[in-house]
């Protein structure tokens, strides 16, 4: 499928819900409480710890300190989202992880940095089917046997998480697999096979390295359905009043984006990756400038 040129089939969403799903990371019940009310459709506890300071721990990003008691209490402070969970990789305690998780109130059980068909089977006859599951490609090794993932059974959502599978490619930013087809390769993927899909992480439109809007046409035009809003999105530092008012203010305006979006045509997607492979280029240099210098 050429997206380019099927782009009203690509950005046409469902009636009854014409927007990207939101994800958003938080174990605090107040916070949780307010990204739901400003309209995030998932609540994301992050489990996972095994192997994750090794892979990230040289660069700016957040080693979770999420605990499986953690979905319980947020599970009785919200009503609409769901909560989706990402547990470990597989290993010898992922049963007992699983069906805990799945005790204490989780809708979705997301699995992370899988190489196989194997792992994947194990991880599914562990769900059996009683809560949603997603696959979460991150490494070189899962794209390259992603057919034989893809047919194994019982797969609801998929979503590429560019951050480690960069790393895994030895690439030196996360968003050039954006730019040179490795992430639309991944989604066509996907939308084969009928599994809902997205990638990456958002701000708030005109923030970022890749300013949001840019990001938003690409997920747009790959015919994604789902994202996660970025660390930089909200400090959870910040008190409650601010964090609400970052919220209700940054959903207000990613969802205008959308609307906006949708009445456009192919030549603003073409033009827009055109834009967003420029950008990445000019960060890729500076980039590559600053580890001559070192």
């Amino acid at each position: 499928m050429n997206s380019n040129l099927n782009i009203a089939e690509t950005v046409k969403k469902s009636k009854d819900y014409p927007y990207i799903r939101l994800m958003y990371g938080t174990n605090d019940t107040k916070i949780a409480k307010i990204a739901e009310d400003s309209g995030v459709d998932w609540i994301w506890i992050d489990l996972e710890i095994i192997g994750k300071k090794e892979r990230q721990g040289h660069l700016d990003t957040r080693i979770s300190n999420h605990r499986i008691v953690d979905i319980g209490k947020i599970k009785e402070n919200i009503k609409k989202a769901k909560i989706i969970v990402r547990v470990n990789p597989i290993y010898d305690g992922s049963k007992d992880e699983i069906n805990e998780a799945i005790e204490n109130g989780a809708d979705i059980i997301m699995l992370p940095f899988f190489k196989t068909k194997k792992e994947v089977e194990e991880f599914m006859a562990y769900i059996n089917r009683r809560v949603k599951t997603c696959l979460l490609f991150e490494t070189p090794e899962a794209v390259k046997n992603i057919d034989a993932i893809l047919s194994v059974p019982g797969i609801d959502y998929a979503h590429i998480g560019i951050n480690d599978l960069h790393l895994g490619y030895k690439r030196i930013f996360m968003f050039s697999l954006l730019a040179d087809g490795t992430v639309e390769a991944i989604c066509n993927k996907f939308r084969a096979k009928g599994i809902p899909y997205g990638f990456g992480g958002i701000t708030r439109p005109g923030e970022g390295l890749i300013p949001a809007e840019y990001l938003v046409g690409e997920i747009y035009r790959l015919g994604c359905s789902m994202a996660i809003l970025s660390r930089s999105f909200c400090d959870q530092e910040e008190g409650y009043e601010t964090i609400e008012k970052v919220f209700q203010e940054g959903l207000k305006e990613i969802r205008c984006l959308e609307d906006r979006i949708r009445r456009k045509d192919y030549r603003y997607f073409l033009r827009n990756q055109r834009v967003l492979k420029k950008k990445v280029a000019e960060i890729e240099e500076k980039l590559k400038k600053g580890r001559e210098v070192q």
